[in-house]
């Protein structure tokens, strides 16, 4: 029988599915703020996730979310009947005939599992979503985007995506292309993600994917902490803290940090938190112990937000080694590097990806180029010895953040496009 949900209630607005790989992942801050952003704006949403968490905690915001969620089968033999129940549904579809054609042509070009992984999903998805639904949100443009189009054109609705990092850099491009041109509209959170979807949107509407940076809800942070302005690395008593929030993947460059931090100067006393987990963890820490730096680096695991945070505040200096990683994977612009600035800490990163777009060289960081432990242990260097330059960087990371990366301006631009699907589905919406 297909799953319904009660009618919005009369002036409120209705809700609008949000799909995503997995909910709720530590590693998805921005994604859970939006959605508590927007809920406060009077949106309702249902969530439905392509996989179970996997992360042992949760971040409080993951508490604070109205919306329901929901499961759809990550693996088809699990879930089997109600793979089957929406094949039956799908035949009754409108949409039926253009479904096969989009999943024939796709499965032409990649004749694989996962494809086939992801129209049984959309089957599922199709017959399940309530009739009071109008309208389809996806974050990521890869795997979630091809179930969120085939369940659009099964269903009637139209979808609309937000693309970030790895799902942009590792998709084909007849893949993002079809995407693109079946969407209503997606935004991206970097200029760089924006040039690279504006390429292959229609040629006639190259708007149609616009720049919405995630930016902070600064309310979720705490005034940020004095620190001591003498230490220099010079006493070992008291040690300049590093932290990093990232998970351990190729494209975080712990690997390149570790290199980087083993070149340092042997008078100099500093300690190195990590924070995040990951299928590289253990070989870094093995790295760690061949370079003679286990004494001095303290691996915390994936960490809830306010233990994050808490990290964050009892440190000196905020590094991340950015730079592409597997099969052209990358990051966007990390959110740990706003978090960092939330705090007044000096950033030590790379000028790749998206992470040149708020870190400004000698003004609320230093930047060096990706895979250069050498240049990384240099800035490293230069900012351990010098508590002036981290106080002064600090600032600017701060200030830099207030003035142009806080939440409200995307969050905003969101609320407008939401309010437009809404009105044009002809459902009761919020009005910005």
């Amino acid at each position: 029988m297909t799953q319904t949900l009660p009618a919005a209630d009369s002036g409120a607005p209705a809700p609008i599915a949000v799909l995503m790989k997995g909910y709720p992942r530590l590693s998805e801050t921005f994604i859970a703020q939006e959605i508590l952003a927007l809920e406060r704006l009077g949106f309702r949403f249902e969530i439905w996730a392509m996989r179970r968490p996997t992360d042992g905690a949760v971040h409080p915001m993951h508490r604070q979310i109205a919306a329901p969620v929901r499961y759809l089968p990550e693996y088809l033999h699990k879930g089997v009947g109600r793979v089957l129940a929406g094949a039956w549904n799908a035949r009754r579809r409108p949409g039926f005939k253009a479904f096969l054609s989009a999943a024939w042509a796709d499965l032409r070009r990649d004749p694989t599992a996962d494809r086939m992984r992801r129209i049984g999903q959309a089957l599922v998805m199709a017959r399940e979503l309530a009739d009071a639904v109008p309208h389809i949100h996806v974050h990521f443009l890869h795997t979630p985007a091809s179930v969120a189009r085939y369940a659009a054109i099964l269903t009637g609705r139209r979808f609309t995506f937000s693309a970030h990092a790895k799902d942009i850099w590792t998709t084909s491009d007849w893949d993002k292309g079809e995407k693109i041109a079946g969407s209503a509209w997606g935004v991206t959170c970097t200029r760089t993600g924006l040039d690279e979807l504006r390429r292959l949107a229609p040629a006639n509407d190259p708007g149609r994917v616009a720049l919405a940076y995630h930016g902070l809800d600064l309310d979720r942070f705490p005034v940020a902490p004095e620190r001591a302005g003498d230490k220099d690395g010079s006493d070992p008593a008291r040690p300049v803290e590093i932290v990093s929030v990232g998970r351990a993947v190729a494209k975080k460059g712990y690997d390149d940090l570790l290199a980087a931090l083993a070149l340092l100067p042997p008078h100099l006393h500093w300690r190195f938190t990590h924070v995040g987990a990951g299928d590289l963890l253990a070989e870094l820490k093995a790295e760690a112990g061949r370079l003679g730096l286990s004494e001095r680096i303290d691996w915390r695991g994936a960490l809830p937000q306010d233990e994050v945070v808490a990290a964050l505040r009892a440190a000196d200096l905020f590094v991340l080694a950015c730079k592409e990683g597997e099969k052209g994977d990358r990051d966007g612009l990390p959110n740990v590097i706003m978090e960092a600035a939330s705090q007044k800490l000096p950033i030590v990163s790379t000028r790749f990806a998206g992470v040149p777009e708020f870190v400004e060289e000698g003004s609320s960081g230093l930047l060096v180029p990706p895979s250069d432990p050498a240049a990384l242990g240099a800035a490293l260097d230069r900012l351990i010895g010098d508590p002036q330059a981290r106080g002064r960087l600090g600032e600017g990371a701060h200030t830099r953040l207030r003035s142009a990366f806080a939440l409200d301006a995307g969050i905003r631009d969101l609320q407008a496009r939401f309010a437009r699907i809404l009105d044009e589905a002809g459902a009761p919406i919020v009005r910005p």
